[in-house]
């Protein structure tokens, strides 16, 4: 005889929990506070994620590298992949002042990760640089075909890009407000005009 079905989609108890976990940091979070905002029960919980919290907080951040995935597809089909990037980062500025509040799930692990958790800081590296990595190979395409004027080597831009990209969700936290954060942005990627 088998054990009870999972009676919960896995997609939406990890959405739930990364909400939690965005918002709180992997730390603060706790048990009690991811089946409250998953509905699952202890039980459930250990038999669906046996890893415990860090494993479904890995899963959770797995999550938003497939988000980046998507991105980059949508860069290698896209006939202007350079302005992609720039309504990327653009799109943050537009954010709601709760959702500026909360930064990058990914740039935040990083921070917090430091000196707690080596394994799950170096995942979270790992993303930032494969989104890194995804913005030089595309800059590296667009100044091959023209379309970037700015020569400076690929890897140093695509260093930019992603210095801007944590930096901005840091600053996006200190000034959460729409305006400031657009200006912000515009200047920083004027190095890609």
């Amino acid at each position: 005889m088998r054990g009870r079905p999972s009676i919960y989609d896995n997609k939406e108890v990890l959405s739930k929990a990364q909400k939690v976990f965005w918002a709180k940091g992997f730390t603060a979070t706790s048990l009690e506070d991811i089946l409250e905002a998953t509905g699952l029960g202890s039980g459930s919980f250990y038999h669906a994620f046996k890893g415990g919290k860090k494993e479904l907080f890995r899963k959770a951040i797995q999550q938003r590298r497939e988000a980046f995935n998507q991105f980059r597809e949508e860069l290698e089909h896209s006939k202007a992949p350079v302005e992609l990037i720039k309504d990327f980062f653009r799109g943050m500025a537009k954010d709601d002042k709760e959702t500026h509040l909360l930064g990058c799930i990914i740039v935040n692990t990083v921070v917090e990760m430091a000196c707690l958790d080596n394994e799950l800081e170096e995942e979270a590296i790992a993303i930032l640089k494969e989104v890194e990595q995804f913005f030089t190979v595309t800059i590296r395409k667009a100044q091959k075909n023209g379309t970037l004027q700015n020569q400076t080597s690929p890897e140093i831009l695509g260093r930019y890009l992603i210095t801007l990209w944590n930096g901005m969700n840091v600053t996006r936290r200190m000034y959460p407000d729409q305006k400031i954060l657009t200006k912000q942005i515009e200047m920083q990627l004027e190095i890609i005009s």
